[in-house]
């Protein structure tokens, strides 16, 4: 196994937005709240689209001109599907569950320094110039041609 990250294109995926959330939430309070918002979110729409499947299926199994023994794939699809997003949803209260400890840590505001200070070198903004300069240094670049003496 390597030191390098991997370049595949959900791993690049992962880390853009990886680095996006350090440098939009730097600190210990904003992530906090990042991270209860989107175990709530996920809650939410795992939640609606649970009812929305069994609404469905109850009303297609409420129908009597289906013969039970004529289950249409998309009926065993959603059965299945109802199972999986029931351990989900089970899986988000444990994490839920888990948050709640983590708002009950409380750090001072020099410490929330030190947070964005730790964010911004490790996901710096790849907009920055110094940054792109940087980058141009690197990678030869059209606009930055390789340098050669030309006499």
């Amino acid at each position: 196994m390597t030191g390098e990250p991997c370049q595949c294109s959900d791993c690049q995926r992962f880390y853009k937005e990886h680095d996006r959330l350090i440098r939009e939430f730097p600190t210990f309070k904003q992530q906090q709240e990042l991270n209860w918002a989107s175990i709530q979110s996920f809650r939410t729409l795992c939640s609606k689209v649970t009812q929305e499947l069994q609404r469905q299926l109850s009303e297609r199994e409420s129908k009597e001109d289906i013969n039970l023994g004529e289950k249409h794939i998309s009926d065993i699809e959603i059965t299945e599907t109802l199972d999986e997003l029931e351990s989900v949803n089970a899986y988000l209260y444990s994490i839920e569950a888990l948050m709640e400890r983590i708002f009950d840590t409380k750090i001072s505001n020099k410490i929330e320094l030190k947070f964005k200070e730790i964010a911004d070198q490790l996901a710096p903004d790849p907009l920055n110039i110094d940054r792109l300069i940087l980058n141009r240094l690197f990678h030869q670049t059209p606009d930055f041609p390789d340098k050669k003496s030309i006499n």
